[in-house]
């Protein structure tokens, strides 16, 4: 042997790796979170700006753009059609996701399971923008172009086997003892699903409709193709005119309509929060 021995690398305390990881989990945490609070601080600050930039700026505080945007005579007309647009649609995928999922859940047949995730798989590969021209074919040849009603069908269809996924978990985690105690009663089908599993799963319908409100409100492809006429636009569409025929955007218009059209979906979103807390364990809360 020559004598020579191999030194051991030296390494950092154990104390000091665990506060350069955790000061690096907190620098990227802060970092994130910059990314996506810069977007938010601007929607509250530019529409009370006098100049507002892309910038996110403590503003000259001005009420002077709300004003020009209810001037808009199609402003507010927008903003109650995107309410009731969304409040249609998600009725529609809350009462039609409830039953299916309560259908599936508690009846067997052979693929159940495969016919629900071929939906669920078409469902998230086939978007609306690939199946543009036959949904609007398709609605054209039920006459419903221009109504509420095409609109209606062809976004409850995009959305509701998504919904069924999500909510048939809700409805498996429900005992059949509770259906069972209540059919010895003498309760019917009709009340067994109204008076007892309705309640139980509650808190899936309530996350249903929060996740179905928020998609319609914010979409604009499928209600500018099929709605024709101004005065039944919802606002997603209606903030199309907020921009200059070289594309240029008015941001005092924007900012403005952009602030008054997130009040309902927060105004929803907190009204839920503080009625559920969004904490579930399956569809029971914790």
């Amino acid at each position: 042997m020559d004598g020579t021995h191999s030194r051991p690398v030296p390494t950092a305390p154990w104390p000091l790796r665990r506060i350069v990881s955790r000061t690096g989990f907190y620098v990227l945490v802060t970092l994130l979170g910059a990314f996506f609070a810069v977007p938010m601080l601007w929607l509250l600050f530019a529409p009370f700006d006098v100049q507002p930039t892309l910038a996110a700026e403590v503003p000259h505080w001005t009420l002077d753009n709300f004003r020009r945007v209810l001037e808009n005579p199609f402003a507010l007309a927008s903003l109650r059609n995107s309410v009731f647009l969304a409040v249609q649609t998600m009725v529609l995928i809350v009462a039609a996701a409830a039953l299916c999922s309560y259908a599936l859940s508690r009846v067997r047949f052979p693929g159940r399971d495969m016919l629900l995730y071929v939906l669920l798989l078409f469902s998230a590969v086939v978007s609306g923008t690939a199946a543009m021209v036959p949904l609007f074919q398709l609605v054209n040849k039920m006459r419903l172009i221009d109504t509420y009603m095409g609109v209606v069908l062809v976004l409850s269809g995009g959305l509701l086997p998504a919904a069924i996924f999500i909510l048939k978990d809700f409805m498996d985690t429900l005992p059949s003892s509770y259906e069972e105690s209540a059919i010895v009663f003498g309760a019917s089908p009709v009340q067994v699903l109204r008076d007892v599993v309705v309640p139980v799963v509650r808190p899936g319908l309530a996350v249903i409709a929060v996740w179905a409100l928020v998609n319609v409100w914010g979409d604009f492809l499928m209600p500018f193709i099929l709605l024709r006429s101004p005065d039944l636009q919802p606002g997603s569409v209606v903030m199309f005119n907020f921009y200059t025929e070289g594309g240029q955007a008015n941001l005092k218009l924007i900012s403005a309509f952009s602030f008054l059209y997130s009040i309902p979906v927060v105004a929803m979103y907190l009204f839920v929060n503080l009625r559920y807390g969004f904490r579930f364990y399956g569809g029971i809360k914790a």
